[in-house]
């Protein structure tokens, strides 16, 4: 199913790409979008995820440069029956994460300095027991090729506006079309995607609410720190595990999260206890 949904969505953003095309530069505008279009997705399918993980600034780490941290990975991995992805670390103070690739073989797991900083042992392996969950499940394909279409959509849409000599009918075409690229990304991503990570995280941790521990943790420490490769890049949020722009306004536009307290909610019901509690975990 996500596959068919990740063609589908490549499809609708061919078209949506030689459509902007022809309103901003006719016949011949139709056609290099055409151009651009079949090649934007034969490469987004590809090359995406190394993209994305330069975007942020990421470097991979290795067992001698991060024991623990890809012990952990390792660890887990094994025991959610996957190959064991690539480990990335970001220099971004915003404690956050997320996991990309187009199939669990060509997978990475990326997570920034601040999570590992304010987590500790019980609540890093919630987080990425919840990424690992994204790639068993498959959705990092088509988490990654949204990002990557939608971001390019964005920019098509300004340059679009810039140069086809339009003016205020150019600038009033931006404004109707730019949150086009929200709205595929609403469309693609399902929230549902996040509910069934945390339950496959809490499972694969063994105990749900170190996962809800995190969560609660991250939330206000999103608002609080600001992710500025993300502000410049929102078509990205949808791939952390908590909405890195939470403190900005196109935050709201861009969130295909559910909010953390139903979240914490459902790993509580799961690690069947009363009521959570910071300390109960």
């Amino acid at each position: 199913m996500n596959m068919f949904k990740t063609f589908a969505l490549m499809l609708g953003m061919f078209f949506l790409f030689i459509v902007v095309g022809a309103v901003f530069g006719g016949t011949l505008g139709m056609f290099v979008c055409f151009l651009l279009a079949t090649a934007l997705n034969l490469w987004a399918y590809w090359n995406s995820d190394k993209a994305l993980l330069r975007m942020y600034g990421a470097r991979q780490v290795s067992e001698q440069q991060a024991p623990d941290l890809v012990s952990l990975v390792r660890q887990l991995s094994s025991r959610a029956g996957l190959p064991c992805p690539k480990v990335y670390i970001m220099d971004d103070p915003q404690p956050n994460a997320f996991a990309t690739g187009r199939n669990p073989e060509h997978s990475a797991v990326c997570v920034t300095r601040g999570l590992l900083e304010r987590m500790n042992n019980y609540q890093l392996a919630g987080v990425l027991a919840h990424e690992l969950g994204h790639i068993k499940h498959r959705d990092t394909l088509i988490m990654t090729v949204v990002a990557t279409t939608a971001g390019a959509l964005q920019m098509l849409l300004s340059f679009g506006a810039r140069r086809s000599g339009m003016g205020l009918i150019g600038v009033i075409l931006v404004s109707l079309l730019a949150p086009l690229a929200a709205i595929l990304v609403q469309m693609a991503i399902s929230r549902s995607r996040e509910f069934e990570a945390d339950k496959f995280g809490g499972d694969l941790a063994g105990r749900p609410l170190w996962l809800a521990s995190a969560l609660a943790n991250l939330e206000p420490a999103a608002q609080a720190v600001e992710n500025v490769t993300a502000r410049r890049n929102p078509a990205t949020a949808h791939m952390f595990i908590v909405n890195p722009l939470s403190g900005a306004r196109i935050g709201k536009l861009f969130s295909t999260h559910p909010p953390i307290a139903d979240r914490v909610e459902r790993l509580r019901v799961q690690a069947g206890v009363d009521k959570f509690r910071p300390g109960n975990w």
